[in-house]
């Protein structure tokens, strides 16, 4: 890696950035030239969930060991705290009304904050079963929400304040219908379904399975709300070594940009894949990549939560979606 620190106070580097790398000829028109990987917050635990708002101009992201959610201005560049306590959250989105919707893991559950302030729980069980600890999640274009339960943030599965309750829920995927509010459960094939994102049309949907084989896979989404041909995208293997997915977004053309870590120097950061499934390029970063996404005026800037940090990387393409 050319470089290990990020910040305003560090030794100018060259352009082009050498941790933004080519590894298809593909990915050469999604890089921009005359910038460069930015740490633009450092001091969390662990961090997660990044989101953008288009209207307030801000990022918030989740720091789940501490309990807080953060946010960054972009006017000022300024980080605050944001929700204090956040219920240990860890993923966070924008739904098509502006209202951000969180996955909680303390209390199990993915809510709503309306435009006055107020909470809605949109899911908290399944069947008359508590989730386990729901992760991340998505909003479709028909305004349902879509979110992965995995075992993580419950006891034995690194929870972060005290025991949570025993796993009461097979990890899977479910979907809140937006008119009656019922809740679906999509799959449960992936052992630890994780990340997830639609693609530009919403006719697939990639899913992070972080248990056994720790890939992406990638669905068909019929009109009826339910999954298809699911097959592995990518094993996320790179020169034999065994990367580890979590968060994804895609962008306007199809690409998917994977969060990656626990593997190292040379392989921790975001992994990009063409909608063919060859891996196109990399950013590398100092640190395991949680989670991303697309965010600024133009939604042209990717955003990276990574373990203690935030970065963030402008780049010649946009997200697909608005969060």
């Amino acid at each position: 890696m050319a470089n290990d620190s990020f910040g305003p106070n560090v030794e100018p580097r060259r352009y082009p950035d050498a941790d933004v790398v080519a590894l298809d000829p593909r990915f050469n028109t999604l890089k921009i030239g005359n910038t460069g990987i930015q740490r633009i917050w450092t001091g969390g635990l662990w961090t997660e969930g990044p989101a953008w708002n288009g209207v307030g101009r801000y990022l918030i992201w989740s720091d789940i060991p501490n309990n807080v959610q953060m946010r960054w201005l972009q006017e000022t560049c300024q980080v605050s705290t944001f929700r204090n306590p956040s219920g240990n959250s860890n993923g966070n989105t924008f739904d098509w009304q502006g209202r951000q919707v969180t996955c909680e893991h303390l209390n199990r559950r993915v809510v709503r904050y309306e435009h006055d302030g107020s909470l809605t729980v949109i899911a908290d069980a399944y069947n008359g079963k508590r989730l386990n600890s729901p992760n991340d999640l998505v909003v479709h274009r028909d305004g349902s929400v879509w979110f992965t339960d995995p075992p993580y943030g419950t006891a034995g599965e690194g929870g972060y304040e005290g025991d949570f309750g025993e796993l009461l829920l097979k990890p899977a995927v479910y979907r809140v219908d937006a008119t009656s509010g019922q809740i679906t459960m999509i799959t449960d094939e992936p052992d630890h379904p994780n990340g997830l994102c639609f693609s530009p049309d919403y006719n697939r949907i990639y899913i992070v399975d972080t248990g056994a084989p720790r890939d992406i896979k990638v669905y068909d989404v019929r009109d009826n709300g339910q999954l298809a041909n699911g097959r592995q995208f990518t094993d996320m293997r790179l020169d034999g070594v065994a990367v580890g997915p979590d968060g994804l977004r895609v962008d306007v053309h199809g690409n998917v940009w994977a969060a990656a870590g626990w593997a190292g120097p040379g392989y921790d950061g975001v992994h990009i894949f063409a909608a063919d499934g060859v891996r196109i390029g990399q950013i590398r970063l100092p640190e395991s990549c949680a989670n991303v996404c697309f965010g600024g005026p133009k939604r042209n800037r990717l955003f990276m939560t990574a373990s203690q940090s935030v970065y963030a990387l402008y780049v010649n393409t946009r997200g697909a979606h608005a969060a």
